[in-house]
């Protein structure tokens, strides 16, 4: 029998190929596990066992006609609830149902739904996606699974995303990132999270946050699946296997991995800064070639992100496009930052955009001797929501939680966040590994080479206290 929690989606393929696993025996166990841990847990705006039943049968039906069936098929994946799936309602974690034109296949939907996977339903997504802590006062916030009395944030605004992962009622997990939404919720709930380049996937379908920075992508249990996920969609692949072995002959020993002097690793908690530099210094110790190199790009960077604008203006300016008067019912918290946001007319819009791509522009300057950057994930415990009450201290957090992950975007670069231990608080770290855009499958490959060494998020944490 294949332990289907800690299988790799390849090894789950194969057994579902194989016919030693059925889509719908596979479908029942993430149900099973839905029911037994999302009271308390709350991954999910709406989880549709029978919808994915339904699937599951279909699935069935394929992998036993087709000689060659695609690689997901059978495989349960949640979707946040910011994209588009055909028969479920989407809220994108306002009070509110959206248009029914929101509810029509989002591209990255679409290209899972044609290999017949099995969709659960619909995560928890912080309100428009416009925060990266994870609270959403409209619906429930999902728990942080590694603290077994408090509750902490999971991340957001992916919020629910890895919270399904250790839950066990999805194998993937669909998310987008805009200045962090998969990384954020993959490094506070320790699992692998991958902002893919700005463009290489289509975010059609998905409500959007901003049009200049989001993307679209997935969490997943480890690396491995993260690759597998990326072979089976990406146009330029198709193929996971394909993928994998080129990832696997890559020579990561002649990887250049940098740290680079900023002010966010100047900011990172101290405990959190000593558990990700064990790990690069085990990196180090299995060949990996290391250095320092010049950051204050990444800080000029994070503090446009945090102060220019885009994203809200453009936020804004969908919210009066397609749904007009719904600003006055929006939680505070993302009402009153939105209601400072510049117009898309304005002087001082153009003028961010203006110094964006001055800062696009410099970016390969970061990478003029190394391959790749290393910065913290997270550079704070995730704190107790009833911490975040005050609109001040949530805005602190939030601030603070997009400090590192937010100048990635900005720049046009691409990231992967791999766990890599625990805080003094017992809560996960993760590691951010940057590539310069384009390069997702360099990413790809250095993520397997660290998750050789240093193992996959269950095998280097444990498992969560609410797992």
């Amino acid at each position: 029998m294949i332990d289907i929690h800690q299988a790799t989606l390849t090894e789950l393929a194969a057994a579902l190929r194989q016919k030693r696993l059925s889509a719908v025996e596979l479908t029942e166990t993430v149900i099973r596990a839905h029911e037994s841990t999302d009271s308390s847990n709350h991954a999910y705006k709406l989880f549709d066992a029978e919808g994915a039943l339904q699937a599951a049968r279909t699935a069935d039906e394929g992998l036993a006609r087709d000689a060659d069936p695609p690689p997901f098929c059978g495989v349960p994946v949640s979707v946040k609830d910011l994209y588009g799936v055909q028969g479920l309602p989407t809220f994108a974690g306002t009070a509110h149902r959206l248009p029914e034109k929101w509810e029509a296949d989002a591209w990255l939907v679409g290209r899972l739904r044609e290999q017949n996977a099995v969709f659960t339903g619909k995560t928890h997504t912080v309100e428009l996606a416009f925060g990266a802590v994870g609270i959403n006062s409209h619906w429930d916030t999902p728990r942080n699974p590694w603290d077994a009395e408090t509750h902490r944030i999971p991340g957001g605004s992916s919020a629910g995303a890895g919270v399904s992962l250790w839950a066990g009622s999805a194998l993937l997990a669909l998310g987008s990132d805009t200045g962090g939404s998969v990384r954020i919720p993959a490094s506070l709930t320790g699992t692998v999270g991958h902002r893919t380049t700005i463009g290489r996937w289509p975010t059609t379908g998905v409500v959007p946050l901003s049009t200049t920075l989001d993307t679209v992508g997935g969490l997943t249990r480890s690396v491995a699946d993260s690759a597998f996920f990326f072979g089976s969609i990406d146009p330029a692949w198709g193929d996971p296997g394909a993928l994998l072995q080129h990832l696997n002959e890559t020579d990561t020993t002649r990887v250049r991995l940098a740290v680079p002097r900023c002010q966010i690793w100047s900011d990172c908690q101290a405990d959190i800064a000593t558990v990700i530099e064990r790990a690069l210094r085990e990196l180090t110790s299995s060949g990996w070639t290391t250095s320092e190199t010049d950051g204050g790009l990444l800080d000029d960077a994070s503090d446009h992100y945090l102060t220019g604008g885009i994203g809200g203006a453009e936020c804004l300016a969908f919210i009066d496009r397609e749904l007009p008067q719904w600003l006055e019912v929006l939680d505070p918290v993302v009402g009153k930052r939105l209601e400072g946001s510049p117009a898309l007319d304005s002087e001082a819009y153009s003028a961010s955009i203006t110094t964006l791509e001055g800062m696009v522009a410099r970016s390969d300057d970061l990478f003029d001797s190394v391959d790749l950057l290393a910065l913290p994930t997270a550079i704070i415990t995730p704190p107790a929501v009833s911490d975040l009450e005050d609109l001040d201290r949530y805005i602190e957090t939030n601030r603070a939680t997009l400090r590192p992950t937010g100048p990635v975007s900005m720049l046009g670069l691409c990231a992967l966040t791999v766990p890599v231990g625990l805080d003094d608080t017992g809560m996960p770290v993760g590691l951010q590994l940057v590539a310069p855009g384009g390069r997702d499958e360099l990413l790809l490959a250095a993520g397997l080479a660290a998750e050789r060494v240093l193992g996959t998020p269950s095998e280097r944490l444990g498992a969560p206290p609410r797992g």
